[in-house]
C-alpha cells in the first residue's frame, strides 16, 4: 500500500507547529525550555494534545517523557518508536529536538488514517532532558526508556540546589516509577529519530534530507602546560619557557591530527586559561580543553595517542611540562545498517538522494542504543546553525522529512525487519 501524501499541507502544520512549540520560553525574547519546569510542562501538555487529536493513546512516564501510542495490531504487538526532544540550551533554537518529534507526530497520524494496519505498533515519544542544562544528566529521558537510568542522577542539584528527584515529584512524576518506565527489550524493534543537521553539510550538498551512519564517539580532555614566568621585555627568546606558545603549538597539532583524520574526525580547543595573565608577563602555565570527535573509536583512540606523544614532544624541545587528563568519554554509537538502507530508499520514492553522513552531536539514539536498533534521518538546516535563535530549516524540507517517515514506515516490514537488540549494528 502506497499512501498519499501531500508535502505541501505537511510542510505547513510542520511550520505552524514549531513557531507554536517555540513560542513556549521562560524567557520572552528568546528561546529558554529546561527540564521539569513550568515551560517544559507547557509544552509537553501541548504535545500530547496533538498526539492526540493524531489519534494516537497518550500517555507520560516517570521522567516526563510524553508517549504518543498507535497499536493496530494490540498492546503485546512488538513496536516501532520514533522521537526526539523537547527541551532546549538556553537561548537555543525552535528546531533542535523538537522537530523530531512533530514530524513523528504528524508521520503516524498520516499513516494511522491510511488504514494501513501492520503487525506492529509506533511509539511517538517526546523526550524532555536531552541537552541536561539544568540538571547534569544528559539523557536521563531517552535512558529511563532504555532502561540505563542511574539512580545516582536522582541526586544532581540544578543552580538553586533543586536535586532531580524533587522537581520530578514537583512536575507531577513519581522518582519509584522510573525502573517501570523502561520498555522490555524484546518488543522494541528499533528506534528512529528526525533530527535538524546541526551542520552545513546537506546544505552544501543541496538536498534536503541525509541519513547518519554513526553518532560521533567524543573524548574531552584538559592539558595543562607549565614553563616558567619571566619578564616580557628582559627575557631572550632562546631562552624562554613560554607556556603559552608550546600550548599554541599542541592546539594546531591536534587540528592537523584532525584535518588528516578519517570517518568525520574534528577536534575543537575551546576553553584556554593563561596564568598569570599579565600583558608583560611570559605566560608561565596554561590549562586547555581538547574536545575530539569520530564516527570511529579507532580513529580516534589513535588520534588521541598521537595527540599525547605529540604534545610531550613539543613540552620537551620548548623545556615545558605537560599533563593531560581525559575528563569525558562517550563511545561511538553506530545506525543500524539495515535502517540506513530503508531511510535512503524512503527520501528516493520522493525523487530525492540522501547523503550518507556522521553526526558529531549527541542525541538520544545514544542512550536508545542500548534498548535497540537505532537510525537517523537529518534535515536541512540554514548554515548550519544550531543551539542558536537563528536556528532554521524550511517548512519545505520539513514536509519533506515528515513524507520520508511515512515512507519509511509504510515499508518498514517489506521485507521484515529483524533488527533484533544483539549484534553489530553497522
Amino acid at each position: 500500500m502506497t499512501i498519499p501524501v501531500d508535502i505541501a499541507a505537511l510542510s505547513a502544520r510542520a511550520a505552524a507547529m514549531i513557531e507554536a512549540l517555540g513560542a513556549i520560553s521562560s524567557t520572552p525574547d528568546s528561546l529558554t525550555r529546561l527540564f521539569l519546569t513550568p515551560e517544559h510542562r507547557r509544552a509537553a501538555d501541548l504535545v500530547a494534545g496533538w498526539m492526540g487529536e493524531a489519534g494516537l493513546g497518550v500517555s507520560e512516564d516517570a521522567l516526563g517523557t510524553v508517549r504518543g501510542s498507535w497499536h493496530p495490531a494490540g498492546p503485546q504487538a512488538p513496536r516501532l518508536l520514533i522521537g526526539s526532544h523537547i527541551d532546549t540550551v538556553v537561548n537555543g533554537g525552535k528546531y533542535d529536538g523538537s522537530l523530531g518529534v512533530i514530524l513523528g507526530i504528524l508521520a503516524v497520524e498520516a499513516v494511522a488514517r491510511s488504514g494501513l494496519a501492520p503487525a506492529y505498533g509506533i511509539d511517538v515519544l517526546a523526550f524532555g532532558d536531552e541537552e541536561g542544562t539544568r540538571f547534569p544528566t544528559t539523557l536521563s529521558s531517552s535512558a529511563a526508556c532504555a532502561g540505563v537510568f542511574l539512580p545516582s542522577s536522582l541526586d544532581a542539584r540544578d543552580g538553586d540546589g533543586i536535586s532531580l528527584a524533587e522537581a520530578l515529584r514537583a512536575y507531577g512524576t513519581n522518582p519509584d516509577d522510573i525502573a517501570a518506565s523502561a520498555y522490555d527489550p524484546s518488543r522494541v524493534l528499533a528506534y528512529i529519530e528526525a533530527h535538524i543537521e546541526q551542520g552545513p553539510v546537506l546544505e552544501a550538498e543541496g538536498v534536503p534530507l541525509g541519513v547518519v551512519t554513526a553518532i560521533a564517539g567524543a573524548s574531552r580532555l584538559s592539558v595543562t602546560v607549565t614553563g616558567e614566568a619571566g619578564h616580557a621585555g628582559t627575557v631572550p627568546m632562546r631562552l624562554r619557557r613560554d607556556a603559552l606558545a608550546g600550548a599554541a603549538e599542541m592546539a594546531l597539532a591536534i587540528e592537523r591530527l584532525a584535518r588528516a583524520g578519517t570517518d568525520g574526525m574534528v577536534a575543537t580547543v575551546g576553553r584556554m586559561h593563561v596564568e598569570p595573565g599579565s600583558v608583560n608577563v611570559i605566560p608561565s602555565r596554561v590549562v586547555f580543553t581538547v574536545d575530539l570527535r569520530s564516527a570511529s573509536d579507532a580513529s580516534r583512540r589513535a588520534a588521541l595517542t598521537q595527540f599525547g606523544r605529540d604534545a610531550h614532544r613539543i613540552a620537551e624541545q620548548r623545556g615545558l611540562g605537560v599533563v593531560i587528563s581525559a575528563f569525558h568519554e562517550v563511545a561511538t554509537v553506530p545506525c543500524y545498517r539495515d535502517i540506513q538502507l530503508r531511510l535512503s530508499d524512503a527520501v528516493s520514492t520522493l525523487g530525492q538522494r540522501a547523503p550518507l553522513l556522521p553526526s558529531g552531536a549527541g542525541h538520544d539514539g545514544q542512550a536508545m542504543a542500548k534498548l535497540c536498533p537505532v537510525g537517523m534521518l537529518f534535515v536541512r538546516c540554514k548554515g548550519g546553525i544550531s543551539h542558536n535563535p537563528a536556528e532554521y530549516a524550511s517548512p519545505e524540507d520539513m514536509g519533506m522529512a515528515a513524507a520520508a517517515l511515512i515512507r519509511f514506515i509504510e515499508r518498514f516490514q517489506q521485507p521484515p525487519f529483524n533488527g533484533g537488540t544483539s549484534g553489530a549494528r553497522m
